[in-house]
């Protein structure tokens, strides 16, 4: 009887085994997964840090109650989990913004409108490493604000080093005509370093106004960038005019404002992003649009423009401006559409920049849309239906100089279709003419609900780009854009790897057999801990694990 039953544990015991090790195994990625989480509702919405042989994760709990999740590195055991609750301040809640590790100090943080002062404050308190929320309140900013409704948004980014915090907030007074964005970088304590706070005028009696704050940026010397984008059409002219105002505070002048004016004729810019580079540059890139003979513009995707400018001395070369080529559009649009030599449709933003070994970039453009449907129900118990779609990405490589070198199309159909309460894109901000150009980010509080699983991981390791994401089991081998299926049930998706050589061509890796009610990866939450190495979140159903995911060589 003994040995019966001893032999039943140890069949048990190995089963349980091999279950562990039935991963959907992929040629040149390694995944490991911890042990599998407890069943308590709580999602994975980010994943924070490592230290201190800590993996530190929020989650997200029903609509809004967040939660800190703290795991031991090697095992990825969870330890604790704490809820976080922000302390009132003035006797009003707090809505909890974001989460930081800096170093190896933790901080929440949250926002709060002052109806009395028309202020709009943030702020932060320390979490202990046993997820204990200090009571010592810090307050960040306390914003002069013209009213609730534009009482604008909050925007963060970290350092290189991880061990500062830039944070902008920038709000609309339109009876002024102006925009005022406030600025500053905090160190790892919290303690501010630098601020700025300025209001901008702008003139929207012009034709075609448009004035937008396009990005922000911090670099490995703690710099700090802005970039203000204003565009008109000149009537009498009939000419578009872009005007590019980068903002520059560097470290080594005492954070003193340095202006640098880019003017362009003849062409729209769709949109802009800043990359600070390890090679004290500043990478200024995005979608251009073309214009016709009026000066109007069409508002199509032509190609994409980089400008690089040499941070010890303020110069810039030529703006680089790259069409996108036949073979390129073909696959956007289709064969029958470029040949009568229609444009791209402005629906790709940014996802990611590669800085490349040799001082060039990879830009990363995915296919984005949000379709918000009508809510049903009344006040707070009112339902939206949400459908966030995310499809190919183009891939343009471009030089150090800024020209192109190739371009080609990672294809891909994503979809994934949500009902929210209260949905809200903080993500986006402005108003009429003016506009904060931060590409689409899906909110805290909607993930853990599908949409986590869309998008893609790009890895870029030794001079190779690599590019991961969820796909239909169907497309497996397959790299033609008018072949892929759609991605379906993400519960049912697979790993896929895309690999380009130094030519852009695609090389395709897919899991040698797929096995069913496997963990799937999400894509929308991951720490890159190092060029090769990553902390991933991967679950199916209730079934919730962390794990490490490396690219070998």
């Amino acid at each position: 009887y003994i040995m019966k039953n001893l032999l039943k544990y140890l069949f048990v015991f190995l089963l349980s085994l091999n279950l562990i090790e039935a991963q959907n195994k992929i040629e040149k990625v390694s995944l490991t997964y911890g042990e599998e989480l407890p069943d308590d509702n709580q999602k994975i919405v980010k994943i924070i840090g490592e230290v201190n042989n800590k993996i530190y994760a929020l989650a997200i709990k029903g609509k809004n109650d967040f939660f800190i999740k703290i795991f031991e590195s090697t095992s990825m055991k969870l330890l604790k989990s704490k809820l976080i609750v922000i302390p009132e301040v003035l006797d009003k809640e707090i809505d909890f913004e974001e989460i930081f590790l800096l170093n190896s100090n933790l901080y929440a943080i949250g926002s709060v409108y002052n109806k009395k002062d028309k202020t709009f404050n943030l702020v932060a308190n320390q979490i202990s490493e046993d997820g204990i929320l200090s009571k010592q309140t810090i307050v960040l900013f306390n914003s002069e604000v013209a009213k609730k409704s534009d009482r604008g948004v909050f925007y963060f980014k970290q350092s290189p080093d991880e061990g500062a915090l830039l944070v902008m907030h920038t709000a609309l007074f339109s009876k002024e005509d102006a925009v005022k964005y406030e600025v500053k970088l905090f160190d790892d304590k919290l303690y501010p370093l630098f601020s700025n706070t300025e209001k901008v005028k702008f003139d929207d009696s012009k034709k075609d106004y448009e004035f937008k704050i396009a990005d922000f940026e911090l670099n490995f010397l703690d710099d700090v960038f802005l970039v203000v984008n204003e565009s008109y059409r000149d009537s009498k002219k009939k000419e578009q005019i872009e005007k590019f105002e980068i903002h520059t505070f560097k470290q080594k002048n005492g954070y003193k404002k340095e202006i640098i004016n880019i003017n362009i004729s003849g062409r729209e810019i769709i949109n802009c992003k800043m990359l600070a580079t390890a090679k004290n540059t500043l990478k200024i890139v995005g979608f251009y649009s073309s214009v016709k003979e009026n000066g109007k513009a069409n508002f199509d995707l032509k190609g994409v423009y980089n400008a690089t400018i040499n941070l010890s001395d303020n110069t810039y070369d030529e703006v680089k401006f790259n069409e996108f080529d036949y073979q390129t559009k073909v696959k956007l649009i289709g064969e029958r559409r470029a040949k009568k030599g229609k444009e791209v449709k402005p629906l790709y933003a940014i996802h990611s920049i590669v800085e490349k070994n040799d001082g060039g970039l990879i830009v990363l453009s995915e296919f984005q849309t949000v379709y918000v449907g009508n809510s049903s129900g009344i006040g707070p118990l009112a339902f939206t239906p949400v459908t966030y779609t995310k499809n190919e990405i183009i891939v343009t490589c471009l030089k150090p100089d800024g020209s192109l070198e190739w371009s080609n199309v990672l294809p891909k159909e994503q979809s994934a279709a949500i009902t929210t309460m209260s949905f809200a894109f903080g993500a986006i901000g402005g108003n009429g003419n003016f506009a904060v150009g931060v590409a689409m980010q899906i909110p805290l509080v909607e993930l853990g609900k599908g949409p986590e699983y869309l998008g893609a991981i790009p890895i870029y390791k030794n001079n190779q780009l690599n590019i991961l994401f969820n796909d239909n089991v169907k497309n497996k081998g397959i790299t033609n854009i008018e072949e892929i299926k759609s991605l379906g049930n993400y519960n049912n998706a697979v790993p896929s790897l895309f690999i380009f050589d130094n030519n852009g061509s695609i090389t395709r890796k897919d899991p040698e057999e797929a096995i069913k009610n496997e963990l799937v990866l999400r894509p929308a939450v991951y720490y890159r801990k190092s060029d090769k190495e990553y902390i991933i979140y991967a679950s199916r159903k209730k079934k919730d694990k962390l794990g490490r995911m490396v690219l070998e060589d």
